[in-house]
């Protein structure tokens, strides 16, 4: 694919003369985001606990190959594999380019996808069209974003729909991230009471309500208390991918912020441990597992402990910041890799990963 003839490398998001102070500050962090992720090492040190477990070879799968089959359905979709493009960026020309890359490939290949928090969208509404990747993935299943604290910050009903109704989306995250509030120069971090305050959106909203974390870990208990107040899926975003205490430690400009991030880095639950925690305690709660997931391998194993969607962000983000054609070679090879662990394990589809003894743990 000639990325040079791509329309997409020359789109730029609407100017904003008139932006609020809060709203600059935000598409301006937005910014600062995007280029810490592709250009500075800000992974955690701690791992995700995928490395625990192995398969069981199957050297004789009695299997055709080519008959394999990834499709899932997933809160009323069907997918053609078990992937969701997880939440990243919007709100700035370079976010918008890539929104649109995520979104052509991800209606090619009948996968999820999730766009970064809108509240830059809220605060300034010249930037809505970064998010709104609709009209070029009009069957995929898609997901709007806001962080979950914004509901103690004069955000209600009102702009969880307007989100939706931008994105024409299926259903809202609704991001939990109080570490990277507390590392964040002046984050948001009054979190008292927004139980509740789910609740009640849960009961309101026309979607479903994903509860998602950033990158570190949604507990058991937690998982609980947010399928009791509704949410309709939980991701579990744990430890062991982008630490967004490191994030935020290399963008902040004081020290102790910096300091702070640093400390914190590695804080969270890995990946597996969330979804063998949180599958124990509620075995039918959809379920995706992102945090650290880093290919096909990575996304069976997810599947084998209990999740049903297996999100990547890193490595669709270092793909679509560079071509379209990237992209497609990622999800290829991605799709490739899930194969060979249904064909080397002897099944046909996903649902033969979770059988007793498929996987075991090593370490």
């Amino acid at each position: 694919m000639n990325t040079s003839t791509n329309p997409l490398t020359n789109l730029s998001a609407p100017s904003a003369p008139d932006a609020s102070p809060a709203a600059a500050a935000t598409q301006n962090r937005k910014a600062d985001h995007l280029r810490v992720c592709l250009e500075d090492d800000v992974q955690s040190q701690q791992t995700t606990g995928f490395e625990r477990y192995r398969f069981s070879h199957c050297c004789l799968p009695e299997l055709d190959r080519s008959e394999i089959d990834l499709s899932i359905r997933f809160l009323g979709k069907v997918l053609n594999a078990p992937l969701l493009i997880s939440s990243m960026t919007g709100g700035t020309a370079l976010a918008q380019t890539i929104n649109y890359r995520l979104a052509t490939v991800a209606q090619h290949y009948r996968i999820a996808m999730g766009v970064g928090s809108q509240r830059v969208a809220i605060e300034n509404p010249q930037v809505e069209p970064t998010f709104a990747v609709r009209s070029l993935a009009p069957d995929i299943l898609l997901f709007a974003n806001l962080g979950a604290v914004q509901l103690n910050y004069r955000y209600g009903f009102e702009e969880c729909q307007r989100v939706v109704d931008c994105l024409e989306a299926d259903a809202l995250i609704l991001h939990l991230n109080p570490l990277q509030e507390c590392v964040q120069t002046q984050g948001d971090t009054n979190f008292r009471g927004l139980l509740d305050k789910i609740a009640l959106l849960c009961e309101k909203l026309p979607v479903p309500v994903i509860a998602k974390e950033v990158g570190n870990g949604i507990s058991a208990d937690m998982a609980q208390k947010l399928i009791a107040a509704g949410v309709s899926a939980i991701d579990v975003a744990g430890a062991g991918g982008t630490s967004w205490a490191r994030v935020e430690s290399e963008r902040a400009q004081d020290h102790r912020q910096r300091r702070l991030g640093k400390t914190f880095a590695n804080w969270g639950i890995p990946t597996a441990e969330c979804i063998t925690d949180i599958r124990a305690i509620a075995p039918h709660i959809p379920l995706i597992a992102s945090g650290g997931l880093r290919d096909g391998l990575d996304g069976a194993k997810a599947i084998a402990l209990g999740a049903d969607l297996a999100g990547l962000a890193l490595p669709f983000l270092q793909a679509a910041a560079d071509s379209e054609a990237a992209l497609h070679l990622l999800m290829e090879a991605l799709t490739a890799e899930l194969a060979t662990v249904l064909f080397c394990t002897g099944n046909a589809t996903l649902a033969g990963l979770k059988q007793p003894g498929m996987l075991q743990r090593v370490l």
